[in-house]
């Protein structure tokens, strides 16, 4: 004889699981991918209520970096738990449990098992989609900026031609105007300003042209030892000039790497330039080179001011700046960027200990 209450039972614990899934299905479809803690916490809430002792029950949901509970979760439970998967790695779990004095692991019905591994999919599939928009907003990010920059180096290198000419010219009156005037110290002061900001105007159209790749390189495999040496060595007036102590520290005689020569060193200078910049009096600066197995590894870590929060994706901007208007173009970090994507390598920052910055550049060995 059939049991009819345990049929009607049975009956109407798959309806409160076909609720679950339809309003789970439901929840997916109209959530925002922006913010996805809402979306959890309604299924959460869908799968208390779909479990047969949902009175007593309580679900837990931890995807990623975000965990959502439903009902109260304490210690000593039964539960069943089942994984959250997004492009088949493990990002989160969803777990349902009763307190283990009043329910055992008996008290779970098949059928909940296979709800909580079909909502377990339905998250991990919404994660996915997420994933793939973000990716593809950064791609279309990348690509925007990739046709800003192409745009920006054809102008810089325009600008950079239709300067030098006029710079040069201003250079060669100025010094001979210096000459014919020399015994005359109020004229001569104001020559050699004149003379100092074409310098400066040269130096920016030289990173302009850097920057626009108009400057052609010369690849060749060098030893990179003196280089880096000869460069830090031009700089020792900047040190001294702070009082700054700096230690470069080269793991070998001989590191052979394919560099445009010239280039490298605009590297160096621009970076250390910058460490003494934001440097305080008296401060430290280290510079290491290291020859590892695949790879070069340069290294300048500095006591400065740090880089902030909000300035961090944006240094490598062309034209942007966090030095007061007069003292820096905001050419230098770009046209680094520039170099040491051209050589192959890459180039990264990140907060010194306990103050300071640490920027890191890699070359792939030849």
């Amino acid at each position: 004889m059939v049991n009819i209450n345990s049929t009607e039972k049975k009956l109407k614990e798959r309806i409160k699981e076909l609720t679950c899934l339809y309003e789970v299905s439901s929840y997916i479809s109209n959530s925002s991918l922006n913010n996805l803690k809402p979306t959890l916490l309604a299924i959460a809430s869908s799968l208390k209520k779909a479990i047969q002792y949902s009175n007593d029950a309580y679900v837990s949901i931890s995807v990623e970096h975000m965990k959502v509970t439903a009902g109260n979760v304490q210690e000593n439970t039964v539960y069943i738990i089942s994984a959250i998967k997004g492009f088949n790695e493990l990002i989160g779990s969803i777990k349902v449990g009763y307190l283990k004095k009043d329910y055992t692991s008996n008290s779970f019905l098949k059928e909940e098992e296979l709800l909580l591994s079909k909502i377990a999919l339905e998250i991990g599939g919404l994660f996915e989609r997420k994933k793939i928009l973000e990716n593809e907003a950064l791609s279309k990010r990348q690509v925007e900026r990739a046709d800003r920059l192409t745009i920006l180096g054809e102008i810089t290198a325009g600008i950079a031609h239709e300067l030098n000419t006029p710079l040069a010219n201003i250079l060669g009156y100025s010094e001979l105007l210096k000459e014919q005037f020399k015994d005359n110290p109020n004229i001569t002061s104001d020559l050699n300003k004149i003379i100092n900001s074409a310098v400066f105007s040269s130096e920016v159209v030289k990173k302009l042209m850097f920057f626009s790749c108009d400057m052609p390189q010369q690849m060749e495999l060098s030893n990179i030892t003196p280089i880096i040496s000869n460069a830090i060595s031009l700089l020792k007036p900047n040190f001294l000039k702070k009082s700054i102590q700096y230690h470069l520290s080269i793991s070998k005689e001989s590191i052979l790497l394919r560099v445009d020569s010239i280039q490298l060193t605009q590297v160096i200078f621009n970076l250390v330039i910058n460490a003494i910049y934001f440097s305080p009096e008296k401060g430290q600066i280290w510079i290491q080179v290291k020859d590892e197995k695949n790879k070069i590894v340069i290294k300048i870590k500095d006591q400065g001011s740090g880089i902030k929060k909000s300035d961090a994706d944006a240094i490598f901007t062309p034209f942007y700046t966090t030095k007061p208007l007069g003292e820096g173009s905001g050419l230098g970090l770009s046209v680094v960027h520039g170099i040491v994507k051209s050589h192959k390598g890459t180039i990264n920052h990140k907060a010194n200990s306990p103050k300071g910055t640490i920027f890191t550049i890699h070359f792939p060995k030849p």
